[in-house]
């Protein structure tokens, strides 16, 4: 099966729902990356009775992360690497009681650094490995940087992602796939990565049958703007798959959760059939949780509706990507757009994809989440998830904004309720509302005494027509505490 695409991830959606929705736009201005102001107050932050919020850290340039160590010290990680193909050193920070940071150790332009954990004396960072392929980095107190784990598949859309350290002694980390829907397309050529590595493609965790339907579109590879290219899942762009071939599995694959020894060695896989395994936490009981980004409505293969995930993992668990959503089969009309329905890429699938803990909002961007564990911050067990945002209209159509916000969930149930939201009429990035709360939540993470959680705000990423253009120095370090009884 072909089907013809000419359509840029760009100008793809416009089409798509002209006429028959409401299309959020671009709410930003010109395409720079250079520092601008930002206002700062924390009186624009609504919070539930009895909580308070105060800006802890400014002037930071894209912070994805926060540890703190055995004294409760807080460390940031600086990610270094921004979508709009923005390129700065990333670093690890410690942040001073008077909200300065002192540098403990910085990488080269292999970034985003999309979070760090703290262990016996070491910091564990994910690079996210943009340039040159993901890593699990081990640093020392005074900065020295070794390599735990090198090679990841971190070319493509997604990265490396922000580590957690288990009571077994173990490393577990996310690792993202490299398109939106298992097949490489024109999307991947603008957001950059397809002109560097033109090879790359997504890897299955372990053996996968294919059904040969394949995607034709426009080669941007070729300077002949009638040039074709047709392409199949788990393959290089302009390589088509044939019926029942099988694609070999490999360790290190895509959109999977992996875990290695804090004394390195082989890597081990957790589960697996995840989209962007962004955010992982264990929860007070020592079950591990992750919140997955879902599908957007862009490239060969686009998806309609498909919110982003709360997963119990359980290991050796196959979660669905690239045919279900949800846990629900993606060929079908829940996730059918006007353009074609995304029927299935393999003629077998290897299980059921369980059901998800919480379904979260779409392109609400779900990322990084800890669990309270003490009654002196309240809500023990549930998970609070930082929501960094929408990122229309590359990712597809929202009638509004969507995330750029703090949720709380409860997993035994799934209900969720905002926690962090800004004061306004309708709901959005402080830039856009004109007022000084919160931008792009990215990680949240109690302090180690548990009365504390710190929200990471990566700063001010309007969204234009040209893409993404993240401002320097507008990240933020919130801090929320317990002030009186409920």
């Amino acid at each position: 099966m072909k089907i013809l695409l000419r359509l840029s991830v760009f100008t793809l959606v416009p089409l798509l729902f002209s006429g028959c929705y409401k299309l959020k736009g671009s709410y930003g201005g010109p395409k720079t990356f250079e520092p601008q102001p930002r206002a700062i107050q924390a009186n624009d932050v609504a919070l539930p009775s009895g909580y308070t919020i105060e800006p802890v850290a400014s002037g930071l340039n894209y912070p994805t992360g926060i540890t703190f160590d055995d004294q409760g010290t807080a460390y940031i990680t600086e990610s270094g690497y921004a979508y709009g193909e923005v390129w700065l050193p990333p670093k690890l920070l410690r942040l001073n009681p008077d909200g300065s940071t002192t540098q403990i150790a910085a990488g080269d332009k292999n970034g985003p650094w999309t979070g760090a954990t703290y262990h016996d004396g070491f910091f564990f960072v994910s690079e996210g490995g943009q340039l040159e392929g993901g890593r699990i980095l081990k640093i020392s107190r005074d900065g020295q940087i070794t390599r735990l784990v090198e090679g990841l598949p971190s070319y493509g859309d997604h990265h490396t992602d922000a580590p957690v350290i288990g009571k077994d002694g173990y490393l577990y980390f996310g690792q993202g796939t490299a398109t939106n829907s298992g097949v490489v397309g024109t999307d991947n050529y603008h957001y950059g990565w397809l002109k560097r590595h033109p090879s790359f493609h997504d890897i299955p965790c372990k053996d996968v049958i294919l059904n040969g339907q394949n995607f034709t579109t426009y080669n941007p590879l070729n300077e002949n703007d009638k040039d074709e290219a047709s392409t199949g899942a788990f393959l290089p762009f302009g390589t088509p798959s044939t019926p029942n071939q099988t694609i070999k599995g490999a360790l290190p694959c895509s959109g999977a959760i992996m875990r290695v020894s804090l004394q390195g060695g082989p890597l081990e896989l957790v589960a697996w059939g995840l989209r962007n395994p962004y955010g992982l936490a264990f929860s007070p009981n020592g079950q591990l949780y992750v919140t997955d980004n879902g599908y957007d409505t862009r490239g060969s293969r686009p998806g309609y509706g498909a919110g982003d995930v709360l997963w119990t993992v359980q290991t050796g668990q196959w979660y669905g990507w690239p045919d279900f959503a949800n846990g629900q089969p993606m060929a079908s009309d829940d996730y059918k757009t006007p353009h074609d329905d995304p029927k299935f890429l393999l003629a077998k699938h290897p299980g059921t994809p369980p059901k998800p803990a919480a379904i979260l909002g779409v392109h609400s961007s779900s990322n990084g989440l800890d669990f309270s564990r003490t009654t002196s911050f309240g809500h023990v067990g549930e998970a609070f998830i930082a929501q960094f945002g929408d990122m229309t209209p590359n990712v597809g159509h929202t009638y509004g904004p969507v995330g750029f916000k703090v949720v709380r969930v409860n997993p035994t149930s799934g209900v969720i309720e905002d926690f962090a939201v800004n004061k306004s009429k309708m709901n959005g990035p402080a830039s856009l509302m004109k007022n000084g709360g919160l931008e792009r939540p990215i990680a949240v993470k109690f302090n180690p005494s548990g009365n504390a959680l710190y929200v990471v705000d990566f700063g001010v990423m309007p969204m234009t027509e040209e893409g993404p253009a993240p401002k320097q120095q507008t990240g933020v370090i919130w801090k929320i505490t317990k002030t009186a009884a409920r």
